[in-house]
């Protein structure tokens, strides 16, 4: 059970890291958009949330995305990748995060499906993420919000789909080191078992 957890919480960092640094690669691409459309961005959040979707498919907890956020927060700081959000940064990776997990445990509990799960979970709060940066720092107004905001909602569904298709290639290699932990298990209390007799 303790690799299992281990196992899980080194997925989760490893997600953590993704991304945020890809948001620094893909944003010389993602930012010729949204100069072009006069918005602040959203595309590059779109891309970085698909990490932390892929994550919390596989990591099936509640919280997960939540966590990840807060961690992504502290080494934002830490590291000063900030940007126009400053000392606001926090909300705007936690946020997200929370409206990650509400999504994934209301949809895990009407039992849709996957895909479904991560397009959703990913438009929402790309959309979040956009309302709030808008909130704290843009104050943006009548069309221009729309169009921030749609741009988010559309680039998380695309970000939300790919994020689906990664999950469901890596959720093989997970199980299969889950199946490989349980069989290590079985095996040393069969050992513990035959040692008593």
């Amino acid at each position: 059970m303790k690799s299992y957890r281990l196992r899980n919480l080194v997925f989760l960092a490893l997600c953590c890291d993704l991304g945020l640094f890809s948001k620094r690669l893909i944003a010389p691409a993602a930012n010729v958009i949204t100069d072009f459309l006069r918005i602040p961005g959203g595309i590059g959040t779109s891309f970085s949330l698909m990490f932390l979707i892929v994550a919390a498919e596989l990591v099936p907890y509640f919280g997960c995305a939540t966590l990840m956020g807060a961690v992504q927060s502290i080494l934002a700081l830490s590291l000063g990748m900030v940007g126009s959000m400053g000392a606001f940064s926090p909300i705007a990776y936690i946020v997200p995060g929370f409206v990650i997990d509400c999504v994934f445990c209301i949809f895990r509990k009407m039992k849709t499906a996957a895909v479904t799960r991560c397009a959703t979970a990913n438009m929402l709060s790309a959309a979040a993420a956009s309302l709030t940066a808008n909130f704290l720092v843009f104050h943006l107004w009548g069309p221009v919000l729309a169009l921030y905001c749609c741009v988010g909602l559309l680039s998380g569904a695309f970000c939300g789909l790919l994020g689906a298709v990664l999950a469901k290639r890596l959720k093989p290699a997970l199980s299969a080191q889950e199946e490989g932990n349980r069989a290590n298990r079985a095996a040393y209390e069969g050992k513990e078992e035959r040692a008593k007799v």
